[in-house]
């Protein structure tokens, strides 16, 4: 008889948020057992397959989500873009063995999903790495993580090159920006003045944005 597992320890084998489960059920990646009272049951056999337990590395992957906020997080902006990030790697013949993600700045290099991804890849445990856009992988810099998962014999595949052309990512790259202004102005300045310049960019911003 199978093994069946609740949501909680469903999603930390495979490295997702539980939303991301609910997600995958309504898209049929990954289909639960309904228990009569309701709550949901994972089979350990259907999860070994999507993870790639015990296939060939050669056609296993990494996945990688980011966005910058918890509030994009808490709409399903995160389990979305996982949820997509599946369904191609499965369309494209890959078993996902790994999916990592973050909710943090494009900037910040100090992310614990893309240096769970690096080192799997340093073990050799995955193929190749599939995002979304580059600047889910990096703001600024992708160039460099590019050679690096090369050198390492890890693809980088990427679901559109061209990068996302929505409200969301014009306003992750204001912000990013804005971080930029205000660590450098707070180096110079101070950490008061440092916001005040943060205030009168932002200020600069938005002015454009409503003329435009």
């Amino acid at each position: 008889m199978d093994t069946l597992l609740s949501m909680k320890k469903a999603s930390a084998l495979l490295g997702v948020h539980p939303q991301t489960l609910r997600a995958w059920d309504r898209s049929g990646v990954l289909a639960p057992v309904r228990m009569p009272s309701g709550q949901r049951r994972y089979r350990l056999s259907d999860i070994e397959t999507l993870i790639g337990k015990g296939s060939d590395t050669g056609r296993t992957c990494g996945i990688y989500a980011r966005v910058s906020t918890k509030k994009q997080e808490e709409m399903g902006n995160l389990a979305r873009q996982q949820e997509r990030l599946v369904v191609y790697a499965t369309a494209n013949g890959y078993k996902v063995g790994l999916s990592a993600s973050d909710v943090a700045s494009g900037l910040n290099p100090k992310r614990r999903g893309l240096a769970k991804l690096i080192k799997a890849a340093q073990d050799g445990a995955i193929a190749a790495v599939i995002i979304e856009y580059p600047d889910r992988l990096a703001r600024f810099g992708y160039e460099y993580l590019e050679r690096l998962f090369g050198v390492l014999g890890v693809g980088l595949v990427v679901m559109d090159a061209q990068g996302a052309d929505t409200g969301d990512s014009e306003r992750e790259l204001v912000n990013d920006l804005l971080a930029i202004v205000s660590s450098s102005a707070a180096r110079l300045y101070g950490a008061r003045g440092g916001r005040k310049v943060r205030q009168q960019v932002s200020s600069v911003l938005a002015e454009a944005s409503a003329g435009g």
